[in-house]
């Protein structure tokens, strides 16, 4: 959720050739957004006016999307600008999106994950869970459960902190290794500081909260086609694809670089001394919990009224009315400033200096792109898009659709943010299902979460960054697994949104 500044410079750690790289393609996108912005302005395209001018706009926004010519929030907010100068909608239309109530479960969410890594919440969990008697010097069981502890703290924080937090303690246990001298070490090396960005990234696609795109997805399916996908549904289907994803990859792992080798007592001491050194549970940390599990039970509750059977009740209507997912991630996040650790001196579990440091740059893209999606559809331009693209594809089934989105966003987010991945495909997918005739849902769905993915290189995601800045991690290795990954993820994917997507919707 938040990233943290050690986070954010890891992340910026780039060879030179990287580098350059970057810089090339923000020049390009500098030149090539605004002469793509005259070019579709000047076009005679055979649509209504709204909808020339917005496919104007969306072009300069997409290229710098993909380019980041500026940065992502900026471009967020450049589009529905220029939507309001060119006369597109007006100013209330446009900037709508910005006040969307999932707006406020990114900044409750975020505003928690601040906590956890404040309290250093997130470094006991890591810590008790690595210096457990299960796992011991077991190669295999410490890859695993390193790889697990990421994935699971993914699903309620950024992976970007998640992984910046995990690093250090990859570090230290494959340091040890390489002053022992241990058989295998290098390999194993390399699957742990892999394990732990990939991790770090499938966790997220567990929960709406997890990662943007999902709840980027999820905000685009209920403005443009009305369909309510709950914090409980969501997890049907993104907890067993992830819960598979990282089965193949602990398995994977496990034969590539973890089998045979034999770590030695030593290789954890510096992890169990870290743990001495936390002490005994603070009164931070037990408030950061319990805020934590409150806001937790209120997004699940309804799941299991549903379950129960209990979803058309009075009580369960007006729970459903009263706790909303936005306020219930908003009354966790307030608890925060309310539940003390000094009372005499009037100390709470969070200030505002600290709550104020979450990614704003993310709740501004998500509002941007949210934005952006539903001009595209109100002006007509979606659904010219829809038809023209539909006119070239063989296959318009849901099966088709779901292959294609899915395919295509996972394609784009090795290229640029998986932010911007979803914004840019999720839209585009429902206007081409609704131009076949088809659900829209479950082609959404699939490139909501294909938009997740991005195993292939340093520049894919600030977690490949992180691990590649280690030394341990070379580029063919990274390519090599990550294609693997994404391959797997695909199928995985599809075949879940396939067959749980018109159960629960």
């Amino acid at each position: 959720m938040s990233t943290p500044p050690e986070a954010a410079g890891a992340a910026d750690t780039y060879t030179p050739a990287e580098a350059q790289f970057n810089a090339r393609r923000t020049a390009v996108g500098l030149l090539l957004g605004p002469a793509l912005f005259v070019l579709l302005l000047l076009l005679p395209l055979p649509v209504e006016p709204a909808a020339h001018r917005m496919a104007a706009v969306m072009g300069l926004v997409v290229v710098f999307w993909v380019t980041e010519a500026l940065p992502l929030a900026v471009t967020a907010l450049v589009g529905p600008v220029l939507a309001v100068i060119l006369g597109v909608a007006p100013v209330r239309e446009a900037l709508a999106s910005f006040a969307d109530p999932v707006v406020f479960v990114f900044i409750g969410g975020f505003i928690i994950a601040e906590a956890m890594f404040v309290h250093g919440v997130d470094r006991r969990i890591a810590y008790t869970a690595l210096a457990s008697k299960f796992v011991g010097a077991g190669a295999g069981r410490i890859l695993v459960v390193f790889g697990g502890v990421s994935m699971v703290l993914s699903m309620w924080m950024s992976n970007t902190a998640t992984t910046a937090m995990m690093f250090p303690i990859c570090l230290s246990i494959v340091a040890h290794l390489t002053r022992t001298g241990a058989n295998g070490g290098p390999q194993f090396a390399l699957v742990m500081m892999l394990i732990t960005s990939f991790g770090a990234s499938i966790g997220g696609m567990a929960t709406p909260v997890g990662t943007p795109p999902n709840l980027i997805g999820i905000g685009m399916l209920e403005r443009i086609t009305g369909t309510d996908i709950t914090f409980f549904q969501w997890m049907l289907i993104g907890l067993p694809a992830a819960v598979v994803m990282f089965a193949y990859l602990a398995v994977f792992f496990y034969l590539t670089g973890a089998r045979g080798v034999e770590l030695g007592r030593g290789s954890m001491a510096a992890v169990r001394e870290e743990l001495a050194k936390l002490g005994p549970m603070t009164r931070g940390q037990r408030n950061v919990f319990l805020a934590f599990g409150i806001t937790v039970t209120l997004w699940v509750l309804p799941g299991f009224m549903a379950l129960a059977g209990l979803d058309g009740t009075p009580a369960a209507q007006a729970y459903a009315r009263a706790f909303p997912e936005s306020v219930a991630a908003m009354t966790g996040a307030l608890l925060l400033f309310v539940l003390p650790i000094d009372w005499g001196a009037r100390r709470f579990t969070l200030t505002w200096e600290q709550a104020v440091r979450i990614d704003w740059g993310i709740v501004m893209l998500y509002g941007g792109g949210l934005a952006m999606g539903q001009l595209v559809f109100t002006t007509g331009l979606a659904e010219a898009m829809g038809q023209g693209i539909t006119s070239w594809l063989p296959s318009q089934t849901s099966v088709a659709l779901t292959i294609l989105f899915t395919a295509s966003a996972i394609v784009l987010s090795e290229a640029t943010s998986n932010t911007a991945a979803a914004n840019m495909i999720v839209p585009i997918a429902i206007a081409v299902a609704q131009a076949a005739g088809v659900r829209p849902i479950e082609p959404a769905l699939g490139a909501t979460l294909g938009a997740s993915m991005g195993f292939m290189m340093p520049v894919s995601t600030p977690p490949n960054a992180i691990v590649y800045s280690s030394g341990f991690v070379p580029i063919t290795s990274m390519m090599r697994y990550g294609v693997s990954l994404d391959v797997v993820g695909f199928v995985v994917i599809v075949v879940t949104v396939l067959l749980l997507g018109p159960i629960l919707f």
